[in-house]
């Protein structure tokens, strides 16, 4: 019933302009469309994100929005050229080198949204040119 629907992701977020700014300026994403409730929505290629505005943050400890991309070591460049700050991990069964994380042939890296939201960029050996 739900596998054809196009899915929203709600992240919230205390202070709206400064995500947007990290949204729109680091990620590259927009154009923007606001809602009357006070929520900014991004249209990506299979979907939408949607900030939030909250008065108390109310973020997850996993990962709450995660891209696939065709090259996460580009565009963990790319990103850390626009100011993104990545994440490193050395867990039991999770270990990055150089930001990067191989999980069985996909990467992964990980970085925090301007309200501590985790994000993620990974790519899938299907999707590697």
């Amino acid at each position: 019933m739900l596998a054809g629907t196009k899915v929203t992701t709600i992240l919230p977020v205390t202070d709206l302009k400064r995500a947007r700014r990290f949204y729109e300026e680091k990620l590259g994403l927009g154009p923007a469309h606001d809602a009357p409730m006070g929520e900014v929505y991004y249209e990506s290629a299979n979907g939408r994100i949607a900030l939030s505005p909250r008065e108390k943050p109310t973020r997850a400890e996993h990962t709450a929005l995660s891209f696939e991309v065709s090259d996460v070591r580009r565009e963990v460049r790319d990103l850390e050229g626009r100011g993104v700050k990545f994440e490193d991990y050395d867990l039991p069964n999770l270990k990055t080198v150089g930001h990067i994380c191989d999980i069985g042939g996909e990467r992964a890296a990980w970085f925090k949204d301007t309200e501590g939201n985790i994000l993620c960029i990974h790519d899938v050996p299907s999707t590697k040119h």
